[in-house]
């Protein structure tokens, strides 16, 4: 078993960086700081060939692979780590279900433009009452001649204040497998956004109300029967958000290494305190272990469906320790770790979000403990017996 990059990637990992280099590390804190969209980097990206990594040429993507998508988040992190989302944005989740189960007609009006960089498209998934238990969503696409309306409420969505389209999951019946999944346009008549609240990490989203908005026939993406489709699209996300875990956590263990090399307390640098020589050996430890469970759940995905397990320990363990190493080189650095000077408190402060996005690390405990007891585990209180 090889566990070194090829050739061709080294090249497109050494090309990645000398473009994020040239154009991504001026401006990289006040990038960080801003709640908005960096569309200057996501036009750059898209003339880079850095959006639609994974999508087929045939849709105007460049026909790569998982793994070139997770060495592309990887790369552009260690300069601009803000900038390591637009990657996420281009290359998983709603755009690849987009690629994947989409129209020709959909592809067509929709993956020019967010190919392009001028355009985002973001999964509304999450409702007041539908979180971990997505599957309880209440979104609801009710029959209205050749097409439906749809009336519901969505919560917590990435890029809801600026996206072009959502993918919106809905319920066209009862059940698991009365779920799919629609494109609805965020300018769309019926279609009402609440004021901007802020996360941690300092990103905003907004409440998203659906009142009874028409969604044509051709807006369709997955009719009933499609939710395990979809988690599928899920699952690969997971991987765009995994790496970016261990990747800002990388950012913040070399930030802090460089700082162990030059800073001096009581006459000596603090990489000669053993303390610290330890706890740079952990971070490293969990560094190189996350990047296997990174690459293993990429590479094994770009052969076939996506393992919810693979996918699910890979982030669980690197959600984990990227948040730790953040926190860890934040104590290595004191007060300048502290201060917004450096990206090492933003990076603590955007890990410890993927803790809970994207499936939280303890839903993927249970995924992980079914895959262990080969059984499922219901999480729903027993039905009471009828007397």
């Amino acid at each position: 078993m090889n566990f070194e990059l090829t050739e061709e990637q080294k090249q497109f990992r050494d090309s990645v960086r000398g473009f994020a280099e040239r154009h991504l590390r001026k401006g990289a804190l006040e990038r960080a700081r801003n709640p908005g969209y960096p569309w200057d980097v996501a036009k750059l990206m898209a003339g880079q060939g850095l959006l639609g990594i994974t999508l087929s040429e045939k849709d105007g993507g460049q026909g790569g692979t998982l793994l070139d998508a997770v060495i592309a988040i990887e790369t552009v992190a260690q300069v601009c780590p803000r900038s390591a989302d637009v990657v996420q944005a281009g290359n998983f989740g709603a755009i690849r279900v987009l690629a994947e189960y989409g129209t020709e007609d959909q592809k067509q009006r929709y993956l020019k433009r967010l190919l392009s960089g001028e355009g985002v498209i973001c999964v509304s998934m999450t409702e007041p009452e539908a979180g971990s238990a997505v599957t309880e969503l209440k979104t609801a696409a009710t029959p209205d001649g050749a097409g439906y309306r749809v009336s519901g409420e969505k919560v917590f969505t990435t890029h809801a204040p600026y996206a072009d389209v959502m993918l919106t999951y809905v319920r066209f019946g009862p059940g698991v497998d009365g779920i799919g999944s629609v494109l609805i346009e965020r300018t769309a008549p019926g279609v009402k956004q609440g004021k901007p609240s802020r996360f941690l990490n300092g990103e905003e989203w907004v409440t998203t109300w659906l009142d009874k908005v028409y969604v044509p026939p051709e807006n369709v993406v997955l009719k009933q029967g499609g939710f395990k489709k979809q988690i599928a699209g899920f699952n690969v996300e997971r991987i765009g958000n995994t790496a970016r875990s261990l990747a800002l956590g990388r950012y913040c263990y070399e930030t802090a290494r460089l700082w162990a090399l030059q800073r001096k307390q009581f006459g000596r640098l603090l990489c000669e305190f053993q303390g610290l020589q330890w706890k740079f050996a952990d971070m490293k430890i969990k560094l190189d272990a996350g990047q296997l469970l990174v690459y293993r759940a990429a590479v094994n995905a770009d052969r076939g469906f996506p393992s919810a397990e693979e996918t699910a320990i890979a982030k669980a363990f690197c959600n984990q320790v990227g948040f730790e190493i953040c926190s860890e080189a934040m104590q290595i650095m004191g007060g300048m770790g502290y201060t917004e000077d450096t990206l090492v408190e933003w990076c603590f402060r955007k890990t410890r979000g993927w803790m809970i996005a994207g499936g939280s690390i303890e839903i993927l405990k249970n995924r992980i403990a079914e895959s262990v007891f080969e059984r499922t585990f219901s999480q729903r209180p027993p039905k009471s017996e009828k007397s």
